[in-house]
C-alpha cells in the first residue's frame, strides 16, 4: 500500500542522503540514521525530506524525495553497519529512524544558493509548495506555532521513556534563539554568506 502524502499539518525534518548508499539503505532497508551527538532536539516527527549531496552528480543538492516516519530506537553504528565494525564510530550511539517507502516529490526543491544544509523542521504545507529551500523556511510570524509543534512531540516522547512527565514551561522565546532551535538560524546565515559547500 503506497504511503499517505504529508497533510498541511505534518512536521517534517530535513535530512541529509550523504551519498547514493544512504539513499540504497532508505530504499531497501527502510531506515535513516542519525548520530546521537548531532541529532536534531525533535526526531519524533511524520516525515523525513532528504536533501542530496554533491556525492549525486547530476541529481546533487536537492531534495527529491520524503518518507513517512513509523518509529525511531537508540542502537550504535556498529549494529547498523555491521560490514564496517572497525570504523572509529562503530561504538557510538546513533538514532534509527524507521521509515516508509521512499516517496518521489512530484516537484523537486532545489538548493539554488545553499548548498550546507543542516536539519531544518518544516511543514507539510511548505514542503508541498516549495520549488527551492529557501521556501522550506517557515515564516517568523509562523515559528512559535512550528515550535510549540515540537514541544509537543518531545514531551510525548518523555512521557513514553519516563513517568510522570513534566510539562514543559510556556516560553517566551528570543525570535533568535527560537529559529536557532528550528534549525533555521544555519540555513539563513548559509543563504547569506553565500555558502557552497556541503555540510558533513
Amino acid at each position: 500500500m503506497p504511503s499517505e502524502p504529508p497533510s498541511p499539518t505534518s512536521l517534517i525534518l530535513v535530512v541529509l542522503f550523504r551519498e547514493p548508499r544512504d539513499r540504497e539503505i532508505a530504499h531497501v532497508l527502510g531506515w535513516y540514521r542519525i548520530p546521537l551527538r548531532s541529532a536534531p532536539k525533535v526526531v519524533a516527527v511524520d516525515y523525513l525530506a532528504f536533501y542530496q549531496t554533491a556525492a549525486f552528480g547530476e541529481e546533487k543538492w536537492r531534495i527529491q524525495y520524503i518518507a513517512e516516519v513509523l518509529g525511531h530506537e537508540l542502537t550504535t553504528r556498529g549494529e547498523l553497519l555491521r560490514d564496517e565494525p572497525d570504523h572509529p564510530h562503530a561504538h557510538q550511539e546513533y538514532y534509527k529512524i524507521q521509515i516508509g517507502p521512499l516517496q518521489r516529490l512530484q516537484q523537486e526543491i532545489a538548493a539554488e544558493s545553499w548548498r550546507r544544509i543542516t536539519f531544518l523542521y518544516t511543514t507539510g504545507e511548505y514542503l508541498l509548495q516549495a520549488h527551492t529551500i529557501n521556501d522550506l523556511v517557515v515564516p517568523t510570524d509562523e515559528r512559535p506555532i512550528l515550535w510549540n509543534a515540537l514541544r509537543e512531540r518531545l514531551s510525548q516522547a518523555e512521557s513514553y521513556h519516563s513517568a510522570p512527565a513534566v510539562q514543559p514551561p510556556e516560553l517566551d522565546l528570543d525570535p533568535t534563539l527560537l529559529a536557532a532551535l528550528l534549525g533555521i538560524h544555519d540555513l539563513e546565515e548559509t543563504y547569506q554568506t553565500g555558502a557552497r559547500e556541503d555540510h558533513v
